[in-house]
């Protein structure tokens, strides 16, 4: 069988399960919807409550049943999904896809977080960060982001009218929802959520592409000098290798894969849309970063750049969108191939982690299979972004 055979078996596999399930799952951070933590003594715990959804995302064996953990829709999936129909039908222009996606819409529509100044997503569980508490739903830039890609893939594909009016009115959230940091220079920062004054560079830079998406939808002048503003911020840190840190704060040090790759691409579709060309040769060193540092020549996906281990399928999905942006769609093949080898289990869905002496099997409908999803689908596309 040749990797194009291989990659095309798998996604249809993967796309079968995600179907049959109706997208909806486990996830690694959904342990505080367990009855459990509804009690009042542990409602509003932060400190148990950051440790317990640690314990359940980090245990070896799936506690979510004996929790009683019920398998639910994320939003972000619906995303990932939609963006998925869409780079499918850009390959197979087949109706069916579209009937799918306009459903996503739909389902998006309902989901959307209320009393926002615009259209804004978060996830479909309560979540404890180090630095906030975000309740089930409450909206973040990076849910936000991801969701709004998909609905612009959608918009560009099919000139669905709704899937572009949202993003224009999600552009709203990012603007006036999120906190800022304004540096001497008056570059930006967006927060990763309104909850928090948070310095993440992935997040803010989702909001970089968000509004440059919609800048190119209603050429509205604010939408591309805010978000030049706010890649100015981020690319003023890349270091001199080509590499960001996680974050600013003290406990945000690494330098990772997705992350990694999330950055390259919305700064991709930054230059695509607003024809600045500023950033361009950071750009190419943060591409050259990625290549030497996140894969095994074997086309092993790394998680950190320092280390082969572990394997994340959040990060495996992230590196096939990257290198199929940039290019690199052979070094992609390869990278499908390993993990259609070593992590997808015969009923079609991925599992959440590789480690150097144990795998972790666990099914995660939003972190493993919908960036999975994503990612063998962009390799139907024979042509980068660029």
């Amino acid at each position: 069988m040749t990797a194009d055979e291989q990659i095309s078996r798998s996604l249809f596999l993967l796309l079968s399960y995600m179907e049959e399930q109706q997208y909806k799952g486990f996830d690694p951070y959904d342990g505080l919807t367990s009855p459990i933590f509804q009690l009042p003594i542990l409602k509003s715990q932060h400190k148990i409550r950051f440790l317990a959804q640690q314990s359940v995302k980090r245990s070896p064996v799936n506690l979510r049943p004996l929790l009683g953990i019920k398998k639910r829709l994320n939003p972000v999936t619906i995303g990932l999904a939609l963006q998925s129909y869409a780079q499918l039908y850009s390959a197979d222009p087949k109706p069916a896809y579209k009937e799918k996606a306009l459903h996503c819409i739909q389902e998006l529509q309902t989901l959307k977080a209320k009393n926002y100044s615009g259209a804004c997503w978060g996830y479909d569980f309560p979540w404890e960060a180090r630095y906030a508490s975000i309740p089930a739903y409450e909206p973040t830039v990076v849910a936000t982001g991801i969701i709004t890609h998909g609905l612009y893939h959608a918009y560009k594909t099919w000139n669905i009218k709704e899937a572009g009016d949202l993003v224009v009115s999600a552009a709203e959230f990012v603007l006036h929802d999120l906190h800022r940091s304004t540096d001497p220079d008056q570059s930006i920062c967006f927060s990763y959520s309104p909850f928090d004054k948070e310095k993440v560079f992935n997040a803010s830079m989702k909001g970089v592409r968000l509004l440059a998406q919609a800048y190119s939808i209603t050429t509205n002048e604010e939408l591309k000098s805010t978000a030049t503003a706010a890649v100015n911020w981020v690319m003023k840190y890349q270091n001199s290798e080509g590499a960001w840190i996680y974050s600013q704060r003290e406990t945000g040090k690494w330098i990772d894969n997705y992350h990694t790759g999330y950055i390259l691409d919305c700064l991709s579709e930054f230059i695509r849309h607003t024809k600045d060309s500023t950033h361009q040769h950071g750009m190419d060193k943060g591409i050259s970063f990625y290549l030497r540092h996140f894969l095994e020549a074997d086309g092993q996906p790394r998680f950190y750049d320092k280390q082969a281990w572990p394997v994340d399928c959040t990060a495996a999905g992230q590196t096939l969108l990257t290198l199929q942006r940039f290019g690199q769609l052979e070094l992609a093949k390869k990278t499908a191939c390993w993990m259609i080898h070593e992590m997808q289990d015969p009923k079609g869905f991925f599992y959440f982690r590789k480690f150097e002496r144990h795998l972790e099997k666990t099914s995660f409908m939003r972190w493993s299979n919908a960036w999975m999803l994503a990612g063998l689908s962009a390799l139907q596309q024979p042509t980068n972004h660029n």
